[in-house]
């Protein structure tokens, strides 16, 4: 798959990753999309059994998303733990 990006590639640190959850496999999909096109890019799947603490944050985050008393900068904040449990998890494995 061409537009696929591993862990293992240079991605750059301020990219802003995208967290969905599959309750299915109980895995955290990461993507990303570059500033200014609304084209997404598959990075990796990650099992909850992998890494619980993104699964748990992105599970968290799916949560804010959907409550009815949607709260914009708790969002931003709960993004941004994941964002940095993922670009922690990137620098243990690179």
């Amino acid at each position: 798959m061409e537009d696929a990006i591993t862990t293992k590639n240079k991605i750059i640190m301020n990219e802003e990753f995208l967290f969905a959850v599959d309750f299915t496999t109980e895995e955290v999909i990461v993507s990303y999309s570059s500033k200014g096109t609304n084209k997404i890019k598959f990075i990796e799947r990650i099992n909850k059994d992998d890494n619980i603490m993104i699964f748990n944050a992105a599970v968290t985050l799916k949560s804010i998303s959907e409550s009815s008393d949607f709260d914009p900068k708790l969002f931003k904040m709960m993004d941004k733990v994941c964002q940095s449990i993922y670009n922690k998890l990137r620098e243990s494995t690179q």
